[in-house]
């Protein structure tokens, strides 16, 4: 997660394709180039381990748009895809 969160910082496009599951993924990722990613606070994680292929991490990011403070939550699953852990989406209503 906070990999993919840097990446979003520096507008890594190509890595954030790479750690996105095939199932889900765009076929590109847009930034919005007024948009300041400020703080990533993992709020709590479920399974993720190297014992595990699913897991769940609930984070809160905060940026800044335009002049103004706003933040993302969100709760996201990630699985492993040949030994790699990757995002598939939000997990709604979590």
């Amino acid at each position: 997660m906070r990999s993919r969160y840097s990446a979003f910082v520096v507008h890594d496009a190509g890595y954030l394709l790479r750690t996105w599951s095939a199932a889900t993924r765009p076929p590109s990722v847009d930034f919005d180039a007024d948009l300041r990613w400020t703080g990533l606070e993992v709020l709590a994680t479920e399974g993720g381990t190297a014992f595990h292929e699913e897991g769940r991490v609930d984070f809160r990011a905060r940026f800044r748009i335009r002049g103004r403070d706003g933040e993302q939550r969100e709760n996201s699953r990630f699985v492993r895809e040949a030994g790699l852990w990757v995002y598939v989406a939000e997990v709604p209503g979590a």
